[in-house]
Formats: structure tokens, C-alpha cells, sequence
């Protein structure tokens, strides 16, 4: 069986490239990519802490990867209906290049 800590490490490399990603690109896409990969991670604890937990029967981190997954799938929506509308009127996804919030 593997061991948490294998589970932990993989967490923590996820959630350092979705950081990296997240604060480095300009790209409004590849933002909301890192952001994404960020949520994985968590789920990915959740999930192992939930496995080596004394009582897994619970199922209490499985629903709370459940509630993660919905909210990251309304982040998603959300997040790429605002890409699509600040491309509309910028006609870039380039973040450096959008600096004002004029209506």
C-alpha cells in the first residue's frame, strides 16, 4: 500500500505548478488552468486523508471532494464566461494588456 506521505508529495508538486503557473502567465486561460490544477491538489489531500483516516467508512472526504469538484466546476464557467467577454472587448487574453475596468 502506498504511503500517505507519497500522496502528500504529489499534492504538493500539483499544487506547486498550478502556483507557478497561476502567478507567471500572462495568459488568462493558463491562469484559470493553474487555479484548476490548484483545486486538484486539495481534492487530492482530501482524499488521502480521508483513505488513512481511522474511519474511512465515513465518507466525509469524499464529500468534501464532491462540494470541491461543483465549486470548481462553477469557478470554471464563471472564469472562462469572463475570459470570453474581456476578449470580446480587448480582443487579447493577454492579462498584462487589460488595465482598465471602463463599462
Amino acid at each position: 500500500m502506498t504511503p500517505l506521505t507519497a500522496y502528500l508529495v504529489l499534492s504538493a508538486l500539483l499544487f506547486s505548478i498550478g502556483l507557478a503557473g497561476a502567478l507567471t502567465r500572462r495568459n488568462a486561460i493558463i491562469v484559470l488552468i493553474g487555479i484548476e490544477l490548484m483545486l486538484n491538489a486539495a481534492n487530492l489531500n482530501f482524499i488521502a486523508y480521508w483513505r488513512y483516516s481511522e474511519h474511512p467508512e465515513a465518507l466525509t472526504g469524499v464529500m468534501f471532494v464532491i462540494f470541491s469538484i461543483g465549486v470548481a466546476a462553477a469557478e470554471a464557467a464563471v472564469g472562462l464566461a469572463l475570459i470570453i467577454s474581456i476578449y470580446r472587448h480587448y480582443k487579447t487574453t493577454n492579462l498584462d494588456q487589460i488595465d482598465t475596468m471602463k463599462g
